[in-house]
């Protein structure tokens, strides 16, 4: 995959050209002249306190930032008038398939006056949509509007209420009374009287109808007209509805699909449906308004822009992504998943990827249930459970989305959706709560899957997939980790344990009485009973582990192991995927989020958000996984691991949120690798964050971060990761003279202890190194430093030198490739030969002549007397004078290794110097054994060749075409 940075940087032009073609974006302002009137009046008191209150964000809604004001991320969904007959039409509406447009309304329209309907009475409407289509967010906004004097400005005042809070009253209220408990300003408003027609200047907003279960039978609503008599809130809403009470007010009421009927239709004067974001332009413009004003953070804002281009590109190829995206909702998931990725500050509170899903389940099924009955009500404990929305999801989308996870499938027909969501035959109860879930959730979940030619799907063989790729592997870990795909045997042992259990408190209190009479041994049978309950905790403890080892097992899949990392793959779906396409793709996707998923629910702040949702995950089922994740994972650590693959195992631990099981995880690993690993502001924050939960003295042999992308901005990131590491791998990187002294810093940190230094192929040029040499006479633990091809030098080489001697602990510098003349070599190989430790001294690829690579051999050799006595190699050539290299070997690995990054033309030419001074070494050798060495070396130097014009012939074709 081309880097993000690359891609940016080719259509930030386009971006660019694009927006100065589009309108510009709403300005919602304030109207503040209404703040000049009273401030004791009522009303004015009611819109300053409806302000505060509908201004108010979610707590999920501060990963943005936490300073948005609603009206500016607000972007309009698509509303349509409907008639009743055609409410049970498709979700996606016509502009989103073909055919004419469809004309939207406004809320303005939708309270113009109907032929109809008297004229005396107020208008009765109903807003209703699926779930995740906007309903609570246009409402929000209504509300604001109507404050500001922006919107419905007919209504003098506007009452909302959530029906959610009306259906948990218990004693009977007057309409006055349930508007002054809640407004304690409003208690005697003249408007609410019903005197006259001053109602006809309100507004009562009741959101979530479907809450209260309300009954328009006469015999079983009494009819009441009095604002003022005591009433269930039930028949206070009925009777507003029926316009028997307060008839000149108007009421909008919003709902779900699936209690449309709800209310008679005669009582309704008008519906409208709430259908999304129907065009790509609308859901830009809520990815622009939440993710352009980004100002806590340090990304630029033209990367900003180029980030919403590509989103922009992927959403107009009609991708699954699009058709997730119309649902606003999804809209939200993708900017909180893209802010994650890309604006990750360090400074920021903790946000993980699994709570990004758990608080989008939150927020779009928080507090929802799914027909409770009265006989479900008795039993507390078990009314919660069975009437939990979102565990109603978990046991039926759940259950299919882990099949989908076990046989490697994204696509399901609808024969399996009968299956696992429809099940077998049901009760009438049971039935009606499916039907109820087929309306208005399942589609929130599952979209037809786009067919490859474009053409519609016969009804055989259409196919669903999930609307977020990464959706099913959630629901699937969620499923698992809940419990849910219990064995039949684990089935039985819990249902039998719980009989048992009740047995025992019984037979218990009668052994105690009746053991002061009759011998004990007589009961011994009794204490049978006592075992079958430790035994179905061995069943369940075993469960557990079952859970640990399926997490493991997952998360180290053979054929998982060359794919890029999670965090990729996951951006990947979002910006798809761009420049040469691969030819073949196979069908049997990897499902890497899955087990990362598993781990993340295993959190305590995950865990808290879904014991709200009805889904309990209890702390010692958390104790048991995790006893048994340590030892799998640690097995599966004992093998060498991708760098992929590691990248996943950092993310999974990061998501876990486990400091003590990381530390000991961490203690079994010496050794992390993340080469050609596309580092990101958040891999480098996992990486950091995971590295200090281990103890201070916890050391890492080696940290290999070479051609990672790294910047500077992602080396302040991960100061806390280098903390813990002896050898530090940096090369091929974007690294320049600014991070020298980032790095500087580092090595005179009295915490830090590097041993080793590679920045290899960095341009740090003279002056930042300049500035890391200032720092090494002050360090004491630097044993190796590679500044090859680090644009170093006769200035840094010479400087070098000079301070060589205050650094006694240095054993091997690597300069080469640093355009170093002959007689810079010469003063640094002298500095080298008086060091006490330094041993070797890397000089190849650099402009030597042959006098020079002689003299620095001969400097090299101790001297019989006045010398150090010590041997300083170095490595200038693949020869020395007329014989070979001791070190010929490493040169060519190195040469080898880098020769697609460097300069082609320079690199040959060295090369082709060591051919000569290879063919004249062996002409000058008696003996045939050395010869045939000589020509062995000249091989390996012919074929370092042919592979660099093996690699340059394919780049030049491209260029041509």
């Amino acid at each position: 995959m081309s880097s993000l940075p690359r891609q940016l940087k080719v259509l930030r032009w386009s971006w660019r050209r694009r927006v100065e073609a589009l309108p510009p974006p709403a300005v919602y302002t304030r109207a503040l002249c209404s703040r000049s009137h009273d401030p004791a009046d009522p009303i004015e008191v009611h819109k300053r306190k409806l302000e505060l209150w509908f201004s108010h964000l979610p707590q999920e809604e501060k990963q943005f930032g936490g300073y948005f004001l609603p009206e500016t991320m607000h972007v309009e969904p698509l509303i349509l008038e409907r008639e009743p007959a055609e409410k049970r039409t498709p979700l996606i509406p016509s502009p989103l398939l073909q055919g004419p447009p469809v004309p939207a309304c406004t809320m303005e329209q939708l309270f113009e006056p109907v032929a109809d309907w008297g004229g005396a009475r107020g208008l009765n409407v109903m807003l209703y949509g699926a779930v995740g289509t906007g309903k609570t967010t246009v409402v929000r906004k209504l509300v604001l509007d109507w404050c500001a004097g922006a919107a419905l400005t007919q209504f003098k005042l506007l009452v909302p209420f959530s029906c959610e809070d009306l259906s948990q009253l218990t004693r009977a209220s007057s309409l006055r009374d349930l508007v002054g408990r809640k407004y304690l300003h409003l208690r005697r408003i003249p408007l609410l009287s019903g005197e006259g027609d001053q109602a006809k200047e309100v507004l009562f907003l009741f959101n979530g109808i479907e809450k209260m279960k309300l009954d328009f039978r006469i015999g079983n609503t009494e009819l009441c007209s009095d604002p003022s008599e005591a009433l269930p809130s039930g028949a206070v809403v009925v009777n507003l509805l029926r316009k028997y009470l307060l008839p000149e007010a108007s009421i909008l009421v919003t709902t779900r699909l699936s209690a449309v009927e709800s209310i008679p239709q005669k009582y309704v004067a008008r519906y409208a449906q709430i259908c999304g974001f129907d065009s790509a332009e609308r859901q830009r413009a809520y990815f622009t308004s939440r993710l352009l004003q980004q100002p806590s953070t340090g990304v630029a804002q033209p990367n900003r822009e180029a980030l919403i281009e590509l989103l922009y590109l992927n959403l107009q190829r009609e991708s699954r992504l699009a058709q997730a995206c119309f649902l606003p909702a999804y809209c939200w998931l993708t900017c909180a998943t893209l802010h994650f990725l890309h604006f990750t500050d360090a400074q920021a509170p903790i946000r993980t990827f699994t709570g990004i899903y758990t608080s989008f389940l939150r927020l779009n099924f928080g507090g929802e249930v799914l027909g409770a009955g009265a006989a479900a009500r008795a039993d507390g404990s078990v009314q919660e459970r069975q009437g939990s929305l979102m565990l109603y999801v978990v046991r039926t989308v759940g259950k299919l989305a882990f099949d989908g996870v076990t046989n490697k499938r994204t696509s399901f027909s609808e024969s399996e959706l009968e299956q696992w969501v429809g099940g077998k035959t049901k009760t009438d109860e049971e039935l009606r709560q499916l039907a109820v879930f087929r309306t208005d959730v399942l589609d929130f979940f599952l979209v037809p899957c786009p067919s490859k030619d474009g053409q519609e799907q016969d009804a055989d063989e259409r196919r669903y997939t999930f609307a977020v790729p990464a959706m099913q592997e959630y629901l699937a870990a969620l499923y698992v980790v809940l419990g849910e795909n219990k064995t039949v045997v684990e089935k039985l042992t819990r249902q039998v344990s719980v009989a048992i259990g009740q047995v025992n408190e019984e037979v218990g209190s009668m052994v105690a009485v009746l053991s002061k009479f009759i011998p004990l041994r007589i009961f011994a049978v009794f204490n049978l009973l006592q075992l079958f309950p430790k035994l179905y905790e061995r069943v369940h403890a075993h469960s557990q582990g079952r859970i640990a080892r399926t997490l493991a097992s997952e998360m180290f899949r053979n054929e998982d192991s060359f794919n890029e990392d999670v965090l990729d793959q996951v951006e990947q779906g979002l910006l798809g995927l761009h420049g040469p396409q691969p030819e073949k793709q196979d069908e049997r996707q990897p499902f890497e989020l899955y087990p990362i998923f598993m781990g993340g629910l295993l959190h305590y702040d995950n865990r808290v958000l879904l014991q709200q949702l009805g889904c309990s995950i209890k702390s010692t089922t958390v104790s048991q996984i995790t006893r048994a994740l340590r030892k799998y994972l640690v097995r599966e650590l004992n093998k060498p691991q991708p760098p992929e693959e590691l990248m996943d195992l950092l993310v999974l631990l990061y998501e876990f949120q486990n400091p003590r099981l990381t530390a000991e995880i961490l203690s079994t690993i010496r050794t992390i690798r993340l080469c050609n690993v596309r580092m990101t502001p958040l891999k480098c924050f996992v990486l950091s964050s995971v590295l200090s939960c281990s103890p201070a003295s916890y050391r890492l042999e080696e940290l290999n971060l070479s051609s990672c992308y790294l910047t500077h901005d992602l080396l302040e990131m991960l100061w806390p990761a280098f903390r813990h590491t002896h050898n530090l791998n940096l090369q091929f990187n974007s690294l320049g003279p600014e991070s020298c002294i980032f790095l500087s810093d580092l090595l005179l940190d009295p915490k830090s202890d590097i041993r080793s230094l590679q920045l290899c192929d960095n341009p740090l040029q003279e002056s930042g190194v300049r500035t890391l040499l200032e720092a090494l006479p002050q360090d004491q633990s630097l044993r190796h430093l590679s500044l090859m091809h680090t644009g170093l030098g006769d200035a840094g080489a010479r400087q070098l030198a000079s301070i060589l001697h205050h650094h006694a602990r240095l054993q091997e510098l690597n300069v080469a490739y640093n355009n170093i003349g002959d007689s810079a070599a010469l003063t640094l190989v002298d500095a080298c030969r008086e060091h006490p430790n330094l041993h070797t001294v890397h000089l190849y690829l650099n402009p030597l002549s042959n006098v020079g690579k002689q003299s620095l051999y001969v400097r090299g050799v101790p001297t019989d007397h006045g010398g150090t006595g010590r041997r300083v190699q170095v490595l200038a050539s693949v020869t020395e004078g007329s014989d070979l290299s001791e070190s010929w070997h490493p040169i060519l690995s190195v040469i080898t290794e880098n020769a697609s990054t460097w300069d082609p033309k320079r690199v040959r030419e060295q090369l082709e110097v060591f051919l000569r001074d290879l063919e004249w070494g062996r002409q000058q050798q008696p003996s045939w054994w050395k010869r045939m060495h000589f020509r062995k070396v000249e091989k390996g130097v012919r074929q370092v060749l042919q592979r660099m014009d093996k690699d340059t012939a394919p780049k030049s074709r491209r260029n041509a075409k």
